[in-house]
C-alpha cells in the first residue's frame, strides 16, 4: 500500500485491512483529502481477494470529531448539497463493500465521525468513547447519512433526541441504545476488534456478502418483497462450493475451509 497524508493503512495477519484516521491535531476531522484517500482504499479493499475484513479506528484521543468546520463555513445551498453527497458516496462505498468492516471507536465520534462509524458493518467502543450528532448547534443537520442510519440503528425517537439536542452520549449509553455492540477497556480495543474480524474472516465470504446485502436492501422493502430477496440470495448460496464445504464439514465434524467460491 502507498503512503497517505490523512490515514495510515496496514494489514493485520495478511487478511485484515487496518485504516487509522490520522489527523490527530484536529481530532481526525474529515476533509476532502481524507475522503479521497478513503475512497481509494475502499476501492482497493473491494477487489483485493486477500483482504477479508476492514478495521477502522482513529489516532490519538478521537475516532473522528466530524467534518472540517472551516470548509462548512464556505458552503451555500448548491455546494452544501454537493458536500453532503460527496461524503455520503464514500460512506456508502464502505457500507456496500461486500466485506465486513468494524469501527473500533477509541474516543470522540462526533458528527461525520459518528456517521462514518455507522457506515461500518459493526461497531465496538472503548470505555472512553463518546458519540453525538451536534450539527444542530452549528445551524445545520447531519449530512453524511446521520439522520437516516441513526434512526435505523437506534430507533426514530432516540435519533430525534440526539440530532435535535446535539448532546453527546457515553459508550455505555451507546451500548444501551444499540449503537455499538460492545464496550471494552481502552487498551483492549484493537485486540478485540481483530478477534472479531478474524473470526468473521474464517466464515463463508459469499454467505456473509448475501447477509449484508439482504439486510441492507431489504430493510425498507415490504415484508413480502424482502422475503423474496432473501429467498433469491438463499438460492444463490445453495449453488456455491462453500455450501458444499460447510455442509460436509458439519456432517464430518470438522472445521470448514471456505474459499469464497
Amino acid at each position: 500500500m502507498q503512503n497517505y497524508q490523512t490515514i495510515k493503512v496496514s494489514t493485520i495477519e495478511t487478511h485484515i485491512l487496518k485504516i487509522v484516521l490520522s489527523r490527530p491535531d484536529v481530532l481526525n476531522a474529515l476533509n476532502q483529502d481524507m475522503f479521497h484517500e478513503l475512497h481509494e482504499v475502499f476501492t482497493y479493499a473491494k477487489v483485493e481477494e486477500k483482504i477479508k475484513a476492514i478495521l477502522i479506528t482513529g489516532e490519538g484521543k478521537a475516532f473522528c470529531a466530524g467534518a472540517d468546520i472551516n470548509r462548512l463555513a464556505e458552503l451555500n445551498a448548491i455546494t452544501g448539497q454537493q458536500f453532503a453527497e460527496d461524503g455520503q458516496a464514500v460512506f456508502r462505498q464502505l457500507e456496500t463493500l461486500g466485506k465486513p468492516s468494524l469501527a473500533a471507536v477509541n474516543g470522540y465520534a462526533f458528527g461525520g465521525g459518528c456517521e462514518l462509524a455507522m457506515s461500518a458493518t459493526m461497531r465496538i467502543a472503548s470505555e472512553k468513547a463518546q458519540f453525538g450528532q451536534p450539527e444542530v448547534k452549528l445551524g445545520v443537520i447531519p449530512g453524511y447519512g446521520g439522520t437516516q442510519r441513526l434512526a435505523r440503528l437506534i430507533g426514530k425517537g432516540r435519533a430525534l433526541d440526539l440530532c435535535l439536542t446535539g448532546r453527546f452520549i457515553s459508550a455505555q449509553e451507546a451500548l444501551n441504545f444499540g449503537l455499538v455492540s460492545e464496550v471494552v477497556p481502552v487498551d483492549g480495543l484493537e485486540d478485540r476488534a481483530v478477534e472479531i474480524l478474524t473470526s468473521l474472516s474464517h466464515l463463508a465470504p459469499l454467505a456473509m456478502q448475501s447477509i449484508m446485502s439482504t439486510i441492507d436492501r431489504g430493510y425498507d422493502l415490504s415484508l413480502d418483497d424482502a422475503m423474496h430477496l432473501e429467498a433469491v440470495h438463499f438460492g444463490r448460496v445453495c449453488a456455491t462450493e462453500d455450501r458444499n464445504e460447510g455442509v460436509s464439514a458439519f456432517i464430518e465434524k470438522r472445521k470448514p475451509e471456505f474459499t469464497g467460491n
